[in-house]
């Protein structure tokens, strides 16, 4: 069959509300396109005019990721509508065995399908019916918008409905401002790309209901259950990101270009590099190998009061009495040996030293026990031989002394 003296039509490819498209060639050009033929819609009047919108709007987007517009007339009666041939498929899949995608294929869709919306809303157009079966994939991976059937411009007043009173676009995926029967924003777009994001990573429209009024209650006032719940091995930050797209509120959604250029650039994947380090158990500073004078700049350990970027002169070690590192945890205090007298715990060591005795040379008197002397020999052993050997000395003198006498 031949349409318009030019376009031959070959097999039929697909069946929608308005028509039926038929891949075909272009016969003066030479090249394979897609014909859509509009079927017969005596009940409602309006269609022809809004085929005729679908062919100005998309016509008026020119974007990889947007279906091209080739030519639209009248022949035999009927409209048509030629447009670019897409080699592939849609991600509509079937009821029985849903279309399921891993996460890196996902961002590719997320990432293309935004692209093609963010060019329709700089347009001032609203696509109105974000749906998988919508959502093309030529033979290299890419995708592709199609379907502006219903298609509106922002300032149409009859945006949110149809001439018959009834909301346009499936159910599945439809916006909440628009369940409510207010007029389709961007945002109406960006919500229904994010249940198609949801299905294709679980299987599920991210609401369902026995009846379209339970439905629309659902879009309304209920959460999406998380994919992570549902099974799904999604990183944090793409789960999160999904769900802002699925906001109540239209302000909520990040805008088409800003869902694009998130996906495009890989921040999805961030979630690797924000596992939480383990703390390194605390060790005293070693600084062999540096040389002489050199300061050590070095991140502060958890807990720690010291500033970034705070240096440490190499070999230097502990200086007694000097204050502890704000925040620091205090160093045990060793039990003292017998008889010993206690030093003064850190807290109580950094306290102004009295009146008359410098902090240097305040030390503790020892006692008259065993431990005493045992510690004045440990601190001077020199003197305490000298005083023992005199001691000795003494007492055998007397010995020898009464021994005699």
């Amino acid at each position: 069959m031949l349409v318009a003296d030019r376009y031959r039509l070959h097999v039929c490819i697909g069946r929608g509300g308005m028509g039926e498209v038929w891949q075909a060639t272009d016969e003066v050009l030479g090249r394979d396109v897609a014909v859509k033929l509009m079927l017969a819609h005596g009940t409602d009047p309006s269609a022809a005019d809004r085929f005729r919108l679908e062919a100005q709007t998309a016509a008026r987007l020119s974007h990889p990721h947007v279906v091209g517009v080739f030519d639209f007339g009248t022949w035999d009666g009927k409209l048509f509508l030629v447009m670019e041939l897409v080699e592939g498929d849609s991600l509509a899949g079937s009821p029985s065995d849903p279309l399921l995608l891993p996460a890196e294929r996902v961002a590719v869709v997320a990432a293309h399908a935004a692209a093609g919306l963010a060019a329709a809303h700089r347009q001032g157009v609203v696509h109105r019916d974000i749906k998988p079966g919508n959502l093309l994939v030529d033979a290299d991976g890419t995708v592709k918008l199609a379907d502006f059937g219903i298609a509106r411009f922002f300032d149409d007043p009859s945006a949110a409905l149809t001439t018959t009173g009834q909301i346009v676009g499936t159910g599945l995926y439809l916006a909440p401002e628009r369940a409510l029967g207010q007029p389709a924003s961007p945002a109406s777009d960006v919500y229904s790309l994010g249940c198609v994001l949801y299905q294709l990573l679980t299987g599920r429209p991210p609401f369902r209901a026995d009846t379209a009024t339970a439905l629309l209650y659902q879009h309304i006032d209920t959460a999406p259950v998380p994919p992570g719940r549902l099974g799904v091995a999604l990183p944090p930050e793409f789960e999160t990101y999904l769900l802002s797209l699925l906001a109540k509120q239209p302000e909520q959604r990040p805008p088409a270009q800003a869902i694009a250029d998130w996906f495009s650039s890989g921040a999805w994947r961030a979630y690797a590099a924000h596992a939480p380090a383990q703390p390194a158990r605390h060790t005293p500073h070693r600084t062999t190998g540096l040389p002489a004078g050199a300061a050590t700049r070095s991140a502060p350990m958890p807990g720690t009061g010291q500033m970034p970027g705070a240096g440490q002169m190499p070999g230097a070690g502990h200086i007694p009495g000097a204050a502890p590192m704000p925040g620091a945890a205090p160093l045990p205090v060793p039990a003292p040996m017998p008889g010993q007298a206690r030093r003064p715990a850190p807290a109580q060591a950094h306290r102004p030293p009295s009146a008359g005795a410098p902090a240097s040379r305040r030390r503790e008197r020892p006692g008259s026990s065993t431990g005493g002397l045992a510690e004045l020999s440990r601190r001077r052993p020199r003197k305490t031989a000298a005083v023992a050997g005199a001691i000795a000395f003494v007492v055998f003198l007397i010995i020898g002394m009464a021994w005699l006498s």
